[in-house]
């Protein structure tokens, strides 16, 4: 019964993380807290999956889902930024 319910678990952790996005040909990964320095692109803009945030708060009792996916797959790519996003906050 315990590895029936760590099987479980496991999948709703892998399932719930953030997926990949292919953007003029080009697949991006999803990044988090840990990898942000080498996977986070400039000109790609990324929003916070809440499947990856709501499995890193239902397991928080387990190390690994946690750290998994909160260092990992946080945020997930959404498209290319807009001139109005990458000037968001600039006075001219």
């Amino acid at each position: 019964m315990k590895k029936l319910l760590l099987a479980i678990c496991l999948v709703l952790v892998l399932a719930s993380c953030a997926d990949e996005k292919t953007i003029d040909g080009i697949t991006y990964r999803p990044y988090g807290l840990l990898n942000q320095e080498t996977c986070k692109n400039d000109s790609i803009q990324y929003e916070i999956s809440g499947w990856a945030v709501f499995s890193g708060i239902l397991f928080c009792e387990f190390i690994a889902p946690p750290v998994y996916t909160f260092g990992f797959n946080l945020w997930e790519p959404i498209g290319k930024k807009s001139e109005e996003i990458k000037n968001k906050g600039v006075i001219n």
